[in-house]
């Protein structure tokens, strides 16, 4: 058997706590923006591995970061 931490146990409390009152349900009312969601998650991942091999963790690492700062600042100048 394997073995359970205690971040297993937690996302089965929270997931019992929460799908009893429905609050999944907004992830059917959102199929698609969640299948996108996966998919770039999965693709994200996948050249994050990649690119591992061609790039230094020090200029991996903070990648995610300015990206979503540069995003943060371009929301913030949309008003």
């Amino acid at each position: 058997m394997g073995e359970h931490t205690a971040m297993d146990r937690q996302a089965v409390v929270a997931f019992a706590r929460y799908s009893g009152d429905g609050s999944f349900a907004v992830l059917g009312a959102n199929r698609r923006f969640i299948l996108v969601m996966i998919a770039g998650s999965i693709t994200g991942a996948a050249l994050g591995g990649l690119l591992l091999e061609v790039f230094p963790e020090l200029v991996l690492i903070p990648m995610p970061a300015v990206i979503l700062l540069v995003s943060a600042v371009k929301l913030a100048r949309r008003d």
